[in-house]
């Protein structure tokens, strides 16, 4: 039986080709879309879990008050003794590490061995770091490495780059070149490179006491630096221990309103947006977003399925009958319905594979991930459990419906619940519609925003601006002067922190007036003479640090939002009191973003500092002349570091970077909707299809009594304009929440204007018209004679 079911149901695909080719396609793409955004969810979820500690892995967070006072930031930096006071002080705490970029305002060094020289970034890890990460050493040992301030230990990747082998490299001695950091140093331990779902790549590690040593102001509990990590205990409560850390650095430190918060490190990838000092958000919300769009285009392709297959199957009632007549039993019709559903389901399944296979590899240099399709327990369980109810719920209709007509009814074509099933099939057209709707508007917002973000002025001149470190020991006045005098160069300056992305601050400022009881983080930047004209700050008052004036560190100049927040009157000459030390306000700049505009623009000051604390060299280059520059700026890097080629990046790529995720969701969202719009179109176009053809005699007796062409087209496509403005009304309102909600996550956004749903509305009026137009064409031009012969 099972067999003669598939055989009749391979018959009947392959005589109704256009059926079948509608169906598959539709299907088989939803299903291919939501493969590919199932690989991409999974691999967001795998981000951080590697470590075999996973469950009992913290990261500690500090939560400040803002500037205004209003709200909290929490940011990842704590202060230096963390680590040790909560191994120390906690009995929870089974070990702690701090994790300092090296240096935390990106630079890079060089990393010396014999004749070799690579350039690397590096971090200052505590000596427990082994025992709470999974980086399995293959050399070394985890109780003894990183045992004296000398001791480094490096990656797999970077053994074999540096040395051309992992083995017998322990106790070797290798040199580091920034002037912060140079000397030689003894690998004790070598690691296997992090796995790609790790945030934390690092390929060399030095001891954090060294760190330390040179940084001794974080040994008071007012400064912060490192990330500090945490393995809890396996009886301990990550709510009993967050109650008890929150008030540990007003016990520290009395003139302090920041408290601290663990976060398990495995979420913070997914969990790191934060609103009053908890998550709230983050990339989360993207797989959640994307999650949603693989179900809605899944429905989208399903409810076509079932429309057409409803539909189709009205006009099987009379072959029901005449089976019935014959002695066909209801199950064994019901058989024959499902297995025709469930064979079309199967063959869109198996293509759908097929079709994502062929393009994951496009789709993972789209979402900037190495995507597989692994064919494990969960995806077959998936597909098979996907597979069985699209057949099923498609194909319950003829099978349980039509099969339980009378013989009598069924010859006669009588169908008791058509206008039930009329009303289904409009409602699930409006559904379709709506979420195409849905997407339309959704694609139109994120494309005004990412235009808004990569448009907006800044506050200074992005363009033509590139940065480096010299990571040999080259005098850095001798190099700006030498860089400064390169054809095609306008500019150059040195600074610390850079200003696409700077975090962190001081509350150590105090002024005239200032009220005792207010803590308020200032961003500080650290800049040499120049930085300010080579990145085109506007100057709203006073001057920028020039040579002219002598010593110009005990200078300062505040951005306007600053001095909004001192309240401080004509500003300039006053004396303010920073870290100590009392500092003579030079000058004003106009407000610039040195964040993302998630942000709004928070307090900063400027300070001058010529070593090698902040040698990053920013260049502003000519316009039309970047490259012949920069292959000179390369030849003057290389002659003055033995040979190193020059590493540099752009600041408009730093900035765009800051909106990869966003920028992302933006190109995915417009194919993905794209795709669910020609699938409710390829739907549309299928019941269109069916519309004519039942109504053709209908169509005959109107045009024998006079119908012309365009009454003809007005009457078939009526119902289904009037399904999409239906649609329409039911669509805006959700899309006009759902896009608010998305836009409150940026301080700086576009507004919801009416021309938005207007374009949105004309998109889907205009893919309703294309979709049933040609069908709506043949009816209306069918010979009447022909039509009223036709036995629909």
């Amino acid at each position: 039986m099972f067999t003669n079911n598939l055989t009749i149901a391979w018959r009947r695909l392959v005589k109704d080709r256009q059926f079948t080719l509608l169906n598959l396609l539709g299907l088989s793409t939803g299903l291919a879309c939501t493969i590919l955004i199932y690989c991409w969810v999974g691999d967001e979820l795998s981000v951080d879990k590697y470590n075999h500690t996973d469950s009992r892995l913290y990261q500690v967070l500090l939560n400040s008050p803002s500037a205004d006072g209003h709200a909290i930031t929490t940011a990842d930096y704590t202060p230096g003794y963390l680590a040790a006071t909560l191994v120390k002080e906690f009995p929870e705490v089974e070990a702690a590490v701090p994790v300092v970029p090296n240096p935390w305002h990106d630079k890079k060094g060089v990393l010396t061995a014999g004749e070799k020289a690579i350039t690397t970034n590096a971090l200052f890890i505590g000596r427990q770091f082994f025992e709470i990460f999974s980086f399995p050493l293959i050399a070394g040992d985890k109780q003894q490495v990183l045992r004296d301030r000398n001791d480094i230990v490096i990656s797999t990747d970077l053994a074999l780059r540096l040395f051309g082998t992992t083995d017998n490299l322990v106790g070797k001695t290798v040199e580091w070149s920034p002037k912060d950091y140079s000397g030689v140093y003894r690998i004790s331990g070598v690691f296997q490179k992090p796995p790609a779902n790790a945030t934390m790549q690092v390929d060399l590690a030095f001891n954090y006491d060294l760190f330390l040593d040179r940084n001794q102001k974080l040994l008071d509990w007012r400064n912060n630096d490192p990330s500090t990590y945490v393995l809890l205990k396996k009886t301990a409560g990550i709510d009993n221990f967050n109650r008890k850390i929150a008030g540990l650095i007003k016990s520290k430190n009395a003139g302090t309103q920041s408290t601290l918060y663990a976060q398990q490190y495995s979420q913070r990838y997914l969990h790191g947006g934060y609103e009053n000092g908890r998550p709230a958000g983050g990339r989360i919300e993207y797989v959640r977003l994307f999650s949603i769009i693989a179900i809605f285009i899944l429905l989208i392709a399903g409810i076509n399925f079932m429309n057409l297959s409803t539909a189709k199957a009205a006009g099987r009632i009379k072959e029901a009958g005449i089976k019935k007549v014959i002695g066909a039993r209801r199950s064994a019709l019901v058989g024959q319905y499902l297995a025709e559903s469930l064979l079309l389901t199967t063959i869109a399944v198996l293509l759908a594979v097929g079709l994502a296979a062929l393009v994951l590899p496009q789709f993972g240099q789209l979402t900037g991930k190495q995507l597989f399709l692994r064919f494990d327990g969960r995806f077959l369980s998936a597909l098979a459990t996907i597979t069985g109810f699209t057949g099923i719920l498609s194909g319950s209709y003829p099978a349980l419906y039509l099969s339980g007509f009378k013989p009598a009814a069924s010859l006669a074509g009588k169908l008791p619940g058509t206008v039930n099933e009329l009303l289904i099939r409009k409602a699930l057209v409006v559904f379709q519609f709506t979420l195409s709707t849905l997407f339309i508007v959704g694609v139109l917002v994120v494309y005004r925003q990412m235009n808004l973000v990569q448009t907006r002025n800044l506050g200074y001149n992005r363009s033509h601006l590139l940065y480096f470190h010299p990571a040999a020991d080259s005098s850095l006045a001798d190099l700006l002067r030498a860089v400064k005098n390169t054809p095609g160069v306008l500019n150059a300056a040195n600074f610390g922190q850079n200003i696409t992305n700077r975090d962190g601050g001081t509350y150590d400022l105090s002024w005239p007036g200032k009220d005792p009881a207010a803590k308020i983080v200032f961003t500080d930047l650290a800049i040499g003479y120049d930085f300010i004209e080579t990145a085109e700050i506007k100057l709203k008052a006073g001057r920028s640090f020039s040579r002219q004036y002598g010593n110009e560190t005990s200078s300062v100049i505040f951005n306007q939002a600053a001095i909004d927040i001192m309240g401080i009157k004509d500003p300039i000459g006053k004396t303010v009191r920073l870290w100590g030390e009392d500092r003579q306000i030079a000058g004003v700049v106009d407000n610039f973003h040195f964040q993302s505009l998630h942000e709004v623009i928070k307090p900063c000051f400027f300070q001058l500092n010529t070593t090698a604390w902040a040698s990053n060299i920013m260049v502003r280059i000519a316009p039309g002349a970047g490259q012949p520059t920069i292959r000179r700026l390369e030849a003057l890097y290389k002659a003055r570091s033995g040979g190193l080629a020059l590493e540099y990046s752009f600041l408009e790529d730093d900035y765009r970077r800051l909106y990869a995720a966003e920028t992302r969701v933006a190109l995915l969202a417009r194919y993905f909707a794209s795709l669910a719009v020609i699938i409710s179109g390829l739907g549309l176009f299928g019941l269109a299809a069916y519309t004519a053809q039942r109504r053709q005699k209908e169509i005959g007796i109107r045009k024998v009594i006079g119908a012309g062409v365009g009454n003809i087209i007005r009457l078939l496509s009526r119902d289904f304009l009037r399904l999409t403005g239906l649609a329409l009304l039911i669509a805006f309102p959700a899309a006009a929440w759902l896009m608010t909600r998305w836009l409150h996550g940026f301080a700086y956004r576009i507004a919801l204007t009416a021309d938005i749903f207007i374009w949105a509305a004309a998109a889907t009026i205009g893919i309703t018209l294309l979709s049933i137009g040609w069908q709506c064409l043949r009816a209306a031009w069918v010979n009447p004679i022909t039509a009223l012969r036709t036995n629909p």
